[in-house]
C-alpha cells in the first residue's frame, strides 16, 4: 500500500495534538521520570505551542497516511525554524513518528523519502535530525538511510538533561 501525505493546516490542531502527544508518550514516557516527562508533554504540546510551530512559515507538518488511516507525521523546519544550524542549505527533520501499530512496516523510508522529496523542491543540499543517544533502534534506521553523527547536543525532558546525538545526510544518499 501506497502512502500519502497531506501538509497540516489550523483546522488539523486537534488532531496533530492528539497524535504528537500519543506517539511521544507511546515512544519514551516508560524511559523518563513522570514529572520530568509530564511537565515536558505539557509544554511542548499543548495547543497554543503546536498551532505557533504550524503558522509558522519555516515549519511544515505533515500527516502520513495509509489508505485513510493517519498513521503518522513529521515536522520539517528551515531557515530559522531550525533548533541548531539554521543553515540556508539544510532542513531539519525535527520529528518523524509512527503509530506503533504500523511500525516495522517499511513505512519509515516512504517517510524519508517524502522528506527528500521536500527538502529538495526547496532546494536544500542536506537534512538533519537530533535523536536521543538512547534511541538505538532510531539510530540504526537512520544510519541504514545514510545519516552520520555529527555532534551532540542537551535536550531537556523538564529538568532532566540528556544528549541528543545530531544526524546528517546528503540528500544525494536518501535512497529514491
Amino acid at each position: 500500500m501506497e502512502l500519502n501525505f497531506r501538509q497540516c493546516k489550523d483546522n488539523d490542531i486537534d488532531q496533530l495534538l492528539a497524535i504528537s502527544k500519543s506517539t511521544f508518550i507511546n515512544a519514551f514516557e516508560k524511559d523518563n521520570k513522570p514529572d520530568d516527562f509530564n511537565t515536558y508533554i505539557g509544554i511542548a504540546f499543548n495547543e497554543k505551542v503546536l498551532l505557533s510551530q504550524l503558522r509558522n512559515p519555516d515549519s511544515f507538518f505533515y500527516f502520513v497516511y495509509l489508505d485513510t488511516h493517519v498513521i503518522g507525521y513529521l515536522k520539517l523546519n528551515q531557515n530559522q525554524a531550525q533548533t541548531e544550524l539554521r543553515v540556508a542549505e539544510g532542513m531539519e527533520l525535527e520529528r518523524i513518528y509512527v503509530v506503533e501499530a504500523f511500525q516495522g512496516r517499511g513505512y519509515g523510508l516512504g517517510i524519508l523519502r517524502k522528506v527528500q522529496e521536500i527538502a529538495l523542491r526547496l532546494d536544500k543540499r542536506y537534512v538533519w535530525l537530533g535523536v536521543w543517544e538512547k534511541n538505538k533502534k532510531a539510530i540504526r534506521f537512520y544510519q541504514r538511510y545514510g545519516f552520520s553523527k555529527f555532534g551532540t547536543h542537551p535536550y531537556y525532558i523538564g529538568t532532566d538533561e540528556q544528549t541528543d546525538w545530531l544526524m546528517r545526510c546528503d540528500l544525494t544518499t536518501l535512497p529514491n
